[in-house]
Order: C-alpha cells, then structure tokens, then sequence
C-alpha cells in the first residue's frame, strides 16, 4: 500500500516558478514509478510527467516540456515537480500517483497508476 499527499501548490503570476511536493508512505517506495497529472476544472485529467523508481528515466508531456522537471529522492520518499515559466493554461489541480514497477511512454494514462493523492491547487494568473 502507497499513500501520497501533495503540498506546494499556490497562486502565482505568468513566468513565475513553484516546486510541488510528494510525501510517500509505504516500505516499498523505491521500486514504484511515480507521475503528475493534472486536471483543469471542466477538463479531464491529463499527464504532466513521470519518472521511473531508480530515477533514471524520465517523460514529459510537449507542453510542459524544458519548463518542468520531476524528480525523487527516495531516501526521503518524496517526488518533486519543479516548475518554471508558468503559464495561465498550467492552472490546475495537480495529482501525485504511483505504480508498481518499470514504465515507458505509455504511461500518460491514468488508469494504469494504482495509487492517487488527494491534489494541490495551482493557479497562474496572467
């Protein structure tokens, strides 16, 4: 079993930067791959990147692409989502979700990751 909770959303304004974090729970965090996602209000969830248990590999959507990084560091159990340039369209409620396991690109979808955290609210005002 894996929980997550995210924290470091907030309000901030077009061009500005904001670092989400990830707290894990669960003896087995190292060997689970861990995403963002997020969803828009009126919109469906989307995939804003993900990076394997070892760290090593790593995938971001095109439109988030050198503005985001994503990271972990697992002798904490956390995950992070470096932020850069937002944009108004970058306003969301981002999810933290995990899987156990190797991925690929093919894991942009959200029904493929087992575990959810609850979210944190981003806004980027222009």
């Amino acid at each position: 079993q894996v929980q997550l909770v995210e924290s470091g959303g907030g309000l901030v304004q077009a061009g500005g930067s904001l670092r989400l974090s990830c707290a894990a729970s669960g003896r087995t965090f190292s060997t689970y791959a861990k995403a963002w996602f997020r969803q828009a209000p009126g919109k469906e969830r989307e995939f804003v990147a993900h990076i394997s248990w070892n760290g090593r590999y790593t995938y971001y959507a095109d439109s988030v692409k050198g503005r985001f990084t994503i990271s972990r560091d697992n002798t904490k159990n956390m995950v992070y989502l470096q932020m850069n340039s937002l944009e108004p369209e970058d306003t969301g409620v981002y999810y933290c979700a995990a899987v156990l396991g190797s991925i690929n690109d093919r894991y942009t979808i959200p029904g493929l990751y087992d575990y959810w955290g609850q979210g944190t609210q981003v806004t980027v005002s222009s």
